[in-house]
């Protein structure tokens, strides 16, 4: 439930929204995300927090880190960590979890109402941080998909629960494919861990 007089931020976990809008068949059109959260309050902010490949020459989430910060979007962003796990595979490693914690801390003094988009079981102690702080903290993720994407403990902390198909039609576009720098190829060269 959202009041149109409430202050409003975003807080956009990037690699935790994607893989949960790709297990739903749809990407994310983020200027249709800001608008539809325009129309529900008063946006302060937009955060959106990625890691950055750093090692290649191009990175291939770039073009879309340069739009949103074009477009009303507050970047937060670190180099990737790259590594070889125990069996010799590639892994790369960028959790900004602290930062979106800080972050959201910090404006809590200042908004009314924060949306977190994440299902990371790890952001539970936040939402009871910033309940505790007069905040009301909605949680957008899925449980539609298989398996769900949302960790239980963090869906039921959340005062309002915003399930990603449910925005399909409002905020979503079809995947792109063909792109070498769309975000399913971006996922496929960084695998993420999600809903832990």
């Amino acid at each position: 439930m959202f009041y149109r007089d409430e202050r409003l931020a975003l807080f956009i976990d990037g690699s935790n929204l994607y893989a949960a809008s790709r297990s739903l068949g749809f990407d994310i059109d983020y200027k249709k995300l800001r608008e539809e959260f325009m129309r529900r309050g008063k946006l302060l902010r937009a955060f959106y927090y990625t890691a950055l490949i750093e090692s290649e020459d191009y990175s291939p989430i770039r073009p879309l880190v340069d739009w949103l910060n074009y477009n009303g979007f507050m970047m937060v962003t670190k180099p990737a960590r790259e590594f070889t796990d125990s069996m010799g595979r590639r892994k790369i490693k960028g959790n900004l979890d602290i930062e979106l914690t800080v972050d959201a801390m910090e404006s809590a003094d200042h908004v009314d109402h924060i949306v977190l988009f994440s299902g990371d079981g790890d952001f539970k102690p936040l939402v009871e941080a910033l309940q505790r702080r007069g905040v009301r903290v909605s949680v957008a993720s899925t449980i539609r998909s298989v398996p769900p994407m949302v960790a239980d403990e963090l869906r039921r902390q959340a005062d309002n629960f915003i399930e990603l198909a449910d925005l399909k039609d409002v905020i979503g576009r079809p995947p792109k494919t063909d792109n070498p720098y769309s975000e399913a190829a971006i996922a496929e060269k960084s695998p993420v861990q999600v809903g832990k």
